[in-house]
């Protein structure tokens, strides 16, 4: 079995609970969403189709060297659960060299998350608010993928930008006290867009959901300010 995998690096991660954390970053190829604010095109597949295929043991090759001072290995894209058969075939030599399994996902294919869920670590996961990526929305699928993603250490991420609408909040803020309102929510400001009021929106919307949820946090991409991958 191969996979398409954009790129294999080392860095820092700079989103989330764990910004600053070293982290192996595999990068797979192709992603179902098309986000108006995506930050990696290139993973996508519409236009530039720049990708290496590996098997198991090629990609553990190439990860192996990168293990010394990290924290996990984050599987991300694109979208990783589209080769999520592949992952949970790799899985095991990520657990062989004692880091941890990092997803980072849209939180949409509940069905592929159900494969590898037993296996991996920290699920982070997005939720897609349909006025902030301009598509359709995915609410059934997002309860459904947390409802499976809450067996690990999970916590959601939704970008705010200047489109962000307070109903895609409110909903969001429902599913996850419906699930468990102790989960981790962060507002993250979309880097392209924080000139537009978004800042202003992201204290709105923390006010509102600070209500709901235990744990609340506006938190901006900390590796674009690094100046890192």
């Amino acid at each position: 079995m191969l996979s398409k995998i954009s790129e294999i690096f080392q860095s820092i991660q700079g989103e989330g609970p764990y910004a600053g954390v070293r982290q192996i970053f595999v990068r797979f190829f192709e992603c179902h969403m098309h986000c108006t604010w995506c930050d990696t095109p290139d993973s996508i597949g519409d236009g530039k189709r720049e990708y290496q295929e590996y098997s198991v043991a090629q990609l553990k090759k190439e990860v192996r060297p990168l293990i010394a001072g990290c924290h996990s290995v984050s599987l991300t894209g694109g979208e990783p659960l589209l080769q999520a058969d592949f992952i949970e075939q790799f899985i095991p030599s990520i657990k062989e060299s004692g880091l941890k399994v990092y997803l980072e996902t849209s939180g949409v294919l509940y069905k592929d998350l159900k494969k590898i869920i037993r296996a991996v670590d920290i699920v982070a996961m997005d939720l897609k608010l349909p006025s902030s990526t301009q598509q359709r929305a995915f609410w059934k699928e997002h309860e459904k993928f947390l409802k499976i993603a809450r067996k690990k250490e999970v916590f959601i991420k939704a970008v705010i930008s200047s489109k962000t609408q307070l109903a895609d909040i409110k909903r969001s803020a429902d599913i996850i006290a419906a699930v468990d309102p102790k989960i981790l929510f962060i507002l993250q400001p979309n880097t392209f867009d924080l000139h537009n009021g978004v800042l202003d929106k992201c204290r709105e919307y923390h006010n509102y959901c600070s209500k709901r949820l235990a744990d609340v946090r506006i938190l901006p991409q900390m590796h674009k300010f690094l100046k890192v991958r």
